[in-house]
Order: C-alpha cells, then sequence, then structure tokens
C-alpha cells in the first residue's frame, strides 16, 4: 500500500504527515509477513499515539484557518480514530500480542488510509484549492 500522488491532499504539512503515515503501515504489513508483526505492533501503537495528536492537531488548525465547512465531521472522525487506537492499545497490552489485536491494527490502518484521507483528507485540499481560485479572480 504504497502512498500515491492521487492520495495528495495538496497541502505539503498534511500530505508529508501522511507519507509518513503509509511508510510506517508498509513497515506493519512487511512485518506481519515476516511473522514478527508482535515486536513492531507495540512500536506503530507508540508512534501512533504521538503522530495522530499531532497531526490532528496541524490538520484541525488548517481546516479552521481557511473556514473549512467539512470541520465538525472531520473532527469527529479524528476523535473516533483516537477512541480505536486508545482500544487497541489496552486489547495488545492485556492479550501480550495476541494475533486478532494485530489484524484488528492492520485493518484499521488499512480503512484510515483509504478511506480517511482518499475521501475526506482529500476534500480539505479540494476546498482549499476552491478557495484560492475564488480569491484569485
Amino acid at each position: 500500500m504504497p502512498w500515491t500522488s492521487s492520495l495528495s491532499v495538496g497541502v505539503s504539512i498534511i500530505d508529508n504527515q501522511h507519507k509518513a503515515l503509509f511508510e510506517k503501515a508498509e513497515k506493519l504489513f512487511e512485518a506481519g509477513k515476516n511473522k514478527q508483526a508482535k515486536e513492531y505492533i507495540g512500536e506503530l501503537l507508540r508512534f501512533l499515539d504521538d503522530y495522530t495528536k499531532k497531526h490532528f492537531a496541524d490538520e484541525e488548525k488548517y481546516m479552521l484557518s481557511i473556514r473549512y465547512p467539512g470541520y465538525d465531521e472531520q473532527k469527529r472522525a479524528h476523535t473516533t480514530f483516537i477512541a480505536k487506537l486508545e482500544k487497541l492499545r489496552k486489547d495488545f497490552t492485556e492479550s501480550g500480542g495476541n494475533i486478532l489485536v494485530i489484524l484488528g491494527a492492520n485493518q484499521m490502518m488499512i480503512d484510515w488510509l483509504t478511506i480517511h484521507i482518499s475521501k475526506m483528507d482529500k476534500k480539505i485540499g479540494e476546498f482549499a484549492k476552491s478557495r484560492l481560485s475564488s480569491e484569485h479572480h
């Protein structure tokens, strides 16, 4: 699941943060193939904890700065993701790295990377572009 330009939001700070997330996801899938997911997932969950707090805050700040109309929906999606992440971390710790938790992490990453970024985040970029072009006319 490489990051491709079709996933670009067109806002460099957001795109660069998304690329970092894709790199981590790739590593998770690789680790899974090499039967090392258990070792890697703890690291991934710690990374995601820091990453999501910073990335979502940056994205939300940007949306507010351009008066993005879909802000509330995005904010809800971010809150839901953080809650899922918390649950995953708890399950992982309690289960000692159960395979179901690993599969859950894989699925969550895939859903987020494909659905959220390609659908929701791209709309931010489209809105920003349309705003810029209407300001220049």
